[in-house]
């Protein structure tokens, strides 16, 4: 029994102090870990339980005591919690420069004797200071600090680096409205903002002393040229409430708060050309890690159905900044603009994910084609080396339709068809047994009429027959009124795709390429823009009706990315419209 009662006082000795070391605190915490030997600092001593007696200083050798000790208490009730905190203050002189450590403190609690942390100083030789060092703005310049630092400073043209602003604070100051008074323009650099999860304040070291600090902006930037580039700073006002070193009769410290200006600096990266040595010539400003993937979403296939060949470069740096390869489609096979796909996501590495353009393509005759490879370079600048990359080629084996020789090679034996039941099948002509009159045939109507039809029925079925073949071999033109018809299918699911800000833009863009095949019979998505305004000028249509149909190109292009409402798509739809009208009226 004496045992069982000696184990029983033993494990509630330790769970009173487990709960003691787990509930009270006596800490020590320093307005600034580094300063000049002509410079003061603020050593705070704090306790967060009531009871707490007999408090004993460290000995503050290597510094003068300029004030202090001053007690304060602060005692809430918050959501029915009590928080109560007892504070004993001291302001500090050093006395020469070095590297000292100011010893821990002790009170007791509970009838223990607790110890505070120990804390270090780096003294240095004296720094300008001005003549008041309690002037609020000048505590509340020497408290917050907003800095923006940079991944890297010596990238190449292409490369993905971030840019990163921090507010840091000491613990001595509070502050309100912090309010963005000048944002930075990334002039020279693709930029794109990464966004930010929910705000909390961090711990991290600045300039050798720990602070507190908020992340209030992070952008990645994508050099557009070489040379030194500069990023602008980012500008804060800042309403700061500053310590007075004065308390009321209850002893809660006395603030005052001043206005204050803060900005980042600015910083500047110096950014490396690529080099010539070893570079593709296909090479279309692809920098980072990619992927190259060609598929067919079938290889066999009849005449006039359709497959879609899958054109995906995916990775991680300068996406949606270069060209993804093109194929090169066998004049016989009918190919349709391509469908563009992204899926990607902004990250600290650059951008991520893939790009992707889906072509359609529709054979009209029978017989095997050959889609030959394509190759895709991009400049890596981890190794600092180009890459070339080669797809498959890929063969589609048309199984039926029309082959493509000539109509003086082809033989057509003619057979009688019957049908029954929905289904043909021939007749056997050794059945068919024709009652003419012996005596009155020849020479009779039947005899002329049996003799005229042969010569009747050629010149037709060769009239027939060539102009099927011509329509059958006008493939641009099929082509142009394919587009024509698809033009005015996009334009219409444009309408319908208001308010859905993905789908009205990429129907929007089809349209408006389908309606410049049809009209200047070209493949559109093959050439750049200059191009499509000297084709349009040579067809006589106006500067400014060509500069609308650009400006609503470029719309289709930048808009997916930036935010756009119903009424701006609506406003959209009807430029549209009218431009092309205006195109269809002007053209010569």
């Amino acid at each position: 029994m004496w045992l069982l009662k000696k184990h029983q006082l033993i494990f509630l000795l330790f769970v009173h102090l487990t709960a003691f070391a787990q509930d009270f605190e006596f800490t020590a915490k320093v307005s600034k870990n580094k300063l000049g030997v002509n410079q003061r600092l603020r050593i705070e001593f704090t306790v967060n339980k009531n009871g707490a007696d007999h408090f004993q200083a460290p000995d503050f050798s290597n510094f003068k005591v300029v004030a202090g000790p001053s007690s304060s208490v602060s005692q809430s009730w918050v959501n029915g919690k009590t928080s109560y905190t007892q504070s004993y203050t001291y302001i500090l002189e050093p006395i020469q420069k070095g590297n000292f450590t100011i010893p821990q403190a002790s009170i007791e609690y509970n009838g223990k004797t607790v110890q505070s942390n120990s804390v270090k100083v780096h003294v240095t030789d004296k720094v300008k200071v001005p003549k008041n060092p309690n002037d609020p703005n000048y505590i509340a310049k020497e408290n917050i600090f907003l800095v923006a630092s940079v991944s890297k400073t010596n990238p190449y043209i292409g490369e993905g680096i971030y840019v990163e602003y921090r507010l840091y604070f000491s613990g001595n100051v509070g502050f309100y409205n912090a309010q963005f008074s000048e944002i930075p323009k990334y002039e020279g650099f693709w930029n794109q903002e990464i966004p930010l999860k929910k705000q909390e304040a961090k711990t991290g070291e600045y300039k050798g002393e720990e602070y507190h600090y908020y992340t209030l902006k992070k952008a990645i930037l994508i050099p557009q040229k070489s040379g030194k580039l500069y990023i602008n700073p980012i500008k804060m006002d800042i309403l700061v409430e500053v310590p007075t070193g004065r308390y009321d009769f209850f002893g809660n410290a006395l603030t005052r708060r001043v206005n204050q200006h803060y900005t980042s600096g600015k910083k500047w990266v110096q950014v490396k050309a690529l080099p010539q040595e070893g570079k593709p010539a296909d090479f279309t400003g692809a920098v980072g890690n990619y992927k190259l993937d060609i598929s067919a979403s079938k290889q066999q296939l009849k005449a006039n159905e359709s497959t879609q060949i899958n054109v995906k470069v995916s990775g991680v740096g300068n996406l949606k900044l270069f060209e993804i390869p093109k194929i090169n489609v066998p004049a016989e096979l009918e190919v349709y603009t391509p469908e563009r796909k992204q899926k990607v996501s902004t990250t600290l590495q650059g951008l991520k994910g893939s790009i992707s353009d889906s072509y359609s393509i529709v054979p009209n005759y029978k017989g095997k084609y050959k889609i030959p490879p394509v190759s895709f370079s991009y400049f890596n600048p981890k190794d600092q080396l180009y890459h070339n990359l080669y797809s498959e080629a890929i063969i589609l084996d048309v199984t039926e339709g029309k082959g493509l020789t000539s109509t003086s090679d082809t033989t057509i034996t003619k057979r009688l068809v019957t049908s029954e039941g929905g289904n043909f099948r021939f007749i056997h002509t050794d059945a068919l047994k024709f009652k003419i009159p012996k005596n009155d045939f020849f020479k009779s109507d039947w005899f002329y009429w049996l003799l005229l039809i042969p010569f009747l029925t050629i010149p037709i079925g060769v009239i027939i027959g060539r102009k099927k073949r011509k329509i059958a071999a006008d493939v641009s033109g099929n082509k142009i009124r394919k587009s024509d018809k698809l033009a005015k299918k996009y334009l219409s699911e444009a309408r319908k795709q208001l308010g859905n800000k993905e789908g009205f833009y990429i129907a929007l863009e089809k349209a408006l390429h389908h309606f410049l095949k049809a009209r200047l019979q070209i493949e559109t998505s093959d050439i750049s823009q200059e191009k499509i305004s000297e084709l349009l000028r040579n067809h006589q249509v106006k500067d400014d009706t060509i500069n609308n149909f650009l400006s609503v190109l470029n719309d289709c292009d930048f808009a997916r990315y930036t935010p756009t409402t119903s009424v701006m798509m609506k406003e959209e739809y009807i430029k549209a419209s009218k431009v092309l009208h205006q195109i269809n009226n002007e053209l010569v």
